[in-house]
């Protein structure tokens, strides 16, 4: 693991559980002073007590990245504990498995108040104080969801895409006040988020979760531990675009070669998604 976290202040939102538990210990490992920010609480401050309990430094908040004033909060909290926020990782994300005949409002609002709103309040709230300090790196979690055309989880997708365009945006903005910005693209990570996530969850006709997580097998889902050593390295290179495990990049490749052989793949996903996991099937 690199050193370049060493004596850093670093945010984690959705630091809990999942790729956000895996990189506040990375971080943490690798020197630098973590406050993880989670709806969670107990869960967050568990965590943060067995990080301190091995040497490090690490600190737990409650907070909801879908309420603005909670987010502010937090950062105002952190600046004024820590006096500066080095590292913003925005991680926090849902997921609301099935295809778009299948949601109500509620899916659609969930996810993109989580996986977007929540980005977005983020930066809203430490982006200024990373333009004051001349310095900071802002890293935003979208998925390879957010660089391909995927087949049922449109809203997920969606909100992923938006992601990855409100990062290199960022990127090319936030350059002349000093300030780096990276977007995280995970491939499959064994994570709760491959059924939904805790507060997300199945529009798939009764489906069990355990049916779920057998498909997902197929594509050899990597530990979130391995993938937050992975994708720091590369966030502490200053990489734009982090696209982790390598064999995730194939289709994105595809994607930007021939988009209409993208199509066809996502057309054969539903297709399989339907046959392995519909209604019908046994």
């Amino acid at each position: 693991m690199a050193t370049s976290a060493s004596g850093k202040i670093a945010v984690v939102t959705g630091g809990a559980s999942g790729i956000g538990a895996a990189l506040a210990t990375a971080l943490v490992d690798a020197g630098a002073e973590v406050w993880l920010a989670d709806r969670q609480g107990e869960v967050a401050e568990a965590l943060a007590h067995r990080l301190r309990s091995r040497g490090g430094k690490a600190h737990a908040l409650e907070v909801d990245v879908r309420s603005y004033p909670s987010v502010q909060r937090a950062v105002d909290d952190i600046v004024q504990q820590s006096g500066r926020i080095d590292y913003l990782f925005n991680n926090a994300g849902i997921a609301v498995g099935g295809e778009i005949d299948s949601y109500s409002l509620d899916d659609w609002n969930d996810v993109i108040d989580v996986n977007l709103r929540g980005v977005a309040y983020g930066i809203q709230a430490v982006y200024p104080v990373m333009i004051r300090q001349r310095s900071g790196h802002i890293v935003n979690t979208a998925s390879i969801a957010g660089l391909v055309t995927t087949a049922g989880s449109g809203s997920y997708g969606a909100t992923k895409h938006a992601v990855v365009a409100l990062s290199m945006t960022l990127r090319a903005e936030a350059q002349r006040h000093g300030v780096q910005v990276s977007v995280l693209c995970p491939g499959v990570i064994r994570t709760p988020i491959l059924t939904g996530g805790k507060y997300g969850r199945l529009n798939m006709g009764g489906v069990s979760e355990e049916k779920v997580l057998s498909y997902w097998e197929r594509f050899r889902p990597l530990a979130p531990e391995k993938f937050a050593e992975r994708a720091l390295h590369r966030v502490f290179r200053g990489d734009a675009i982090i696209v982790v495990p390598k064999s995730a990049k194939m289709p994105w490749y595809v994607e930007r070669i021939s988009p209409a052989l993208a199509r066809k793949f996502a057309k054969g996903m539903i297709t399989r998604i339907r046959r392995d996991l519909g209604p019908d099937a046994s």
